[in-house]
């Protein structure tokens, strides 16, 4: 081959790997057109060329190619990348430390969603030095899994969340109560006995509440029964006063704290006024001494009713931040729907990985280290958006494949016997990338005994010559591959496929779909545990004896 057919071959390789497979004869041409300026003279003869072996390449599989590359062009495995920082802006009215939250409610562990207003808290206090509460929000008895109280953390501590301190709102209602009589007593709260949809009506209308006018008197008295448990669930409640021509009409009078006849996990039946999430939230911001508070835009009402409480006792209002809502599709966050699985042994528990808990991306092999990355690039951007997999999947990939050792697993397997004239011996690194590591090396002898996929053996008639990854080229003959001595060339490259030495064993693969793939795993993998790369498979988290799918 002459020096331009070398050259147009390597552009053409290099141009196929960057884009999934596919060369663009166009690029390549002009490439060559500044390298080689006396084939300008001829540019038709230049794109017959080029096309040529545009063409000889695309028809090669992935794997061929990523062979050919790893083999000849290593430095094209080194990908260009722009140094690009990706910053969340900064903080407005900083002055000094800044304190913070994270407020989940305990009805079960922490999911993907959950993790993004854990990371940016967690960010801001790190840049700017302060505290980052954990507040635990467990005012609605009914939607409490104790479990919750303890993995909260935990999910907190493996997403790399430094918490200063931990606050349990359960222990805080003799607060909350203090702070409701404050109001009563300054007539910016009363007990209304309303049935639920008269009420909603009248906000609606703009009408008061007949209880609305009763005095400060009636009031904390009848403030004081509801604590003492005299009344029903249903039939008192105390309402904050604010404006009844607010055009939002959510925002108008709302309710602070309601009868609950439950039992608490932490507390019982200690208690029977329970406060709104409204209520607690704003009496603990300010007790807690928050400086910003940074929630989605669905917050954006409650963050108006909260205001209120404020304004009403002269606190200083927090800086709030309000980021766009995030889509994240195909994966099952709802509490409710987890744990009715788990009860009815749909899921095998909070961290099946169908899910989308952190505890279920943590098994399937997720680093962290790729949401504290995703949630950062999105930032603090206030328009919706669709969470991506595809974009995440990359990044992850980016940060774990360096240390994801390779092996074989072989699915649906069939028995070759491969006859050769000498011995061999396989010789496969763990880390295309990473020599250091050493190889995987498997004695086979002259005639033995191999396990290749069914769908890769059957492509193949008898006559097709193949190759037999890291190990030799053969000949197909029904179930027998006799060893051939034709070299592989640049020009004569081979389909290649993987394969499982006869001592493997038995080993299964679970997918985030619920299906599971049974084969064979080469014996060096057996004693592995971590983050690795089935060849020709995809990523998996290996324990003991099973392994967990992550992606392609």
């Amino acid at each position: 081959m002459s020096l331009l057919d070398d050259e147009i071959r390597k552009q053409v390789i290099r141009n196929a790997y960057q884009h999934g497979g596919r060369a663009d004869p166009g690029p390549v041409i002009g490439k060559i057109m500044g390298l080689f300026p006396e084939v300008r003279s001829d540019p038709k003869g230049l794109a017959r060329k080029v096309a040529e072996v545009a063409s000889k390449v695309n028809s090669m599989s992935q794997h061929s190619l990523e062979e050919i590359v790893r083999k000849e062009f290593p430095e094209f495995m080194v990908k260009e990348k722009r140094v690009q920082e990706h910053r969340l802006p900064d903080l407005e009215d900083v002055s000094g430390n800044v304190v913070m939250r994270m407020a989940p409610s305990p009805s079960g562990p922490l999911h993907l969603g959950h993790s993004r207003m854990a990371i940016l808290n967690d960010e801001y206090v790190k840049r700017y030095g302060g505290r980052l509460i954990l507040r635990i929000e467990d005012t609605n008895p009914d939607n409490i899994d104790p479990f919750a109280y303890t993995q909260i953390p935990r999910d907190l501590e493996w997403l790399g969340v430094d918490v200063s301190e931990v606050v349990i709102q359960s222990d805080r209602f003799d607060l909350y109560y203090n702070e409701a009589r404050n109001l009563i007593k300054i007539g910016k709260a009363y007990v209304c006995h309303c049935k639920q949809q008269d009420f909603r009506d009248m906000k609606l209308k703009g009408l008061e509440c007949p209880h609305r006018s009763n005095t400060i008197e009636t009031n904390s008295s009848e403030f004081e029964e509801m604590i003492r448990g005299s009344f029903r669930p249903g039939t008192a409640t105390l309402v904050v006063k604010t404006d009844l021509n607010h055009p939002n009409p959510s925002i108008r009078d709302w309710i602070a704290f309601r009868v609950v006849d439950a039992n608490h996990p932490r507390t019982g039946k200690k208690y029977h006024a329970y406060p709104m999430m409204n209520f607690s939230v704003a009496v603990d911001d300010h007790y807690l001494g928050l400086t910003h508070v940074i929630r989605g835009k669905d917050h954006l009402n409650n963050t108006e009713k909260q205001k209120y409480v404020f304004q009403y006792n002269k606190w200083k209002l927090p800086v709030y931040y309000h980021y766009g809502l995030i889509n994240i599709p195909e994966t099952i966050l709802k509490t409710s729907i987890i744990k009715k699985g788990i009860a009815e042994g749909k899921y095998s528990g909070w961290d099946d990985i169908r899910l989308g808990t952190l505890l279920a991306l943590k098994r399937r092999g997720y680093s962290p280290a790729v949401i504290r990355r995703y949630w950062i690039e999105s930032g603090l951007r206030e328009i919706d958006a669709d969470f991506s997999w595809e974009i995440f999947n990359a990044m992850n990939k980016e940060i774990i494949d360096s240390g994801a050792m390779r092996f074989w697993f072989v699915r649906d397997p069939v028995r070759v016997t491969v006859k050769s004239p000498l011995p061999l011996q396989s010789r496969a690194p763990y880390h295309p990338g990473r020599t250091e590591l050493g190889y995987r090396k498997y004695d086979l002898g002259t005639e033995f005994t191999i396990f290749v996929q069914k769908e890769d053996w059957d492509k193949f008639d008898d006559g097709d010559v193949l190759r037999l990854k890291d190990l030799c080229v053969v000949v197909k003959s029904g179930n027998v591959g006799n060893f051939d001595h034709r070299e592989v060339t640049k020009d004569h490259p081979l389909k290649i496929i993987h394969w499982c030495p006869q001592d493997s064993e038995r080993f299964s693969v679970y997918k985030p779909d619920g299906t599971v793939d049974n084969g064979l795993l080469e014996p060096l993998a057996l004693d592995y545990n971590g983050i690795a790369q089935f060849e020709r498979y995809g990523y998996v988290n290996k324990t003991a004896d099973e392994a967990f799918f992550l992606y392609r």
